[in-house]
């Protein structure tokens, strides 16, 4: 729950509580536009990817078991730090939405990034659709919080109706300002997938 004092006339602490709370679901969204793949090999890649490890214990991210290269641009290698928990690995690996195959030798889990087929930008493009909406979402989300506490605090009387009308324009153009952005930010990833 966002907590927000009003102070009659100020409204770029308004917009400034605002712009921090929603760049949190715009950092999320870059976070998961890394793990979308395209033909370009990343560590990042496996970011989501999680891995129970030990028993007992709750799943780890992939890079907290194991060293992750990229030796070139189709290629990962990753070492697990216990090779007890290399077939666990490849078992979170062929378990992720990537859909790729990764190679276990006993020692090293090779992946080689197939070019991609149509069909698989189309999944990537849904994928992709998917994870911008809910950031969209997000961003809405916090907008509906603040338009909240703005309208209590309207009907509480604790700032003038003149001044709730100026920090619900600035609520719409902090809230078009991200969403922009979260296209922006799509628009980019549609075109490395498109293009490669």
């Amino acid at each position: 729950m966002i907590k927000f004092t009003f102070v009659e006339g100020n409204t770029k602490d308004f917009e400034a509580a605002m712009a921090q709370e929603m760049d949190k679901s715009i950092k999320h969204f870059e976070h998961e536009l890394v793990s979308i793949r395209t033909s370009r090999a990343h560590p990042d890649m496996l970011a989501e990817i999680t891995v129970a490890a030990y028993e007992g214990s709750s799943p780890l991210p992939i890079n907290q078991v194991a060293a992750i290269s990229t030796p070139d641009a189709r290629s990962i290698l990753i070492q697990p730090w216990d090779k007890g928990t290399i077939n666990l690995i490849e078992k979170a690996i062929l378990a992720s939405h990537l859909g790729i195959t990764p190679v276990n030798d006993g020692d090293i889990i090779r992946i080689t990034l197939p070019e991609m087929s149509s069909q698989r930008r189309d999944e990537l493009g849904k994928i992709l659709g998917k994870k911008q909406e809910e950031c969209k979402v997000g961003v809405r989300n916090v907008r509906k919080e603040f338009h909240n506490l703005l309208r209590d605090a309207k009907k509480d009387k604790t700032i003038s109706e003149d001044f709730a009308n100026r920090l619900m324009d600035s609520l719409e153009k902090v809230t078009g300002k991200f969403c922009k952005n979260a296209d922006e930010l799509a628009t980019k990833k549609e075109k490395e997938i498109t293009t490669i």
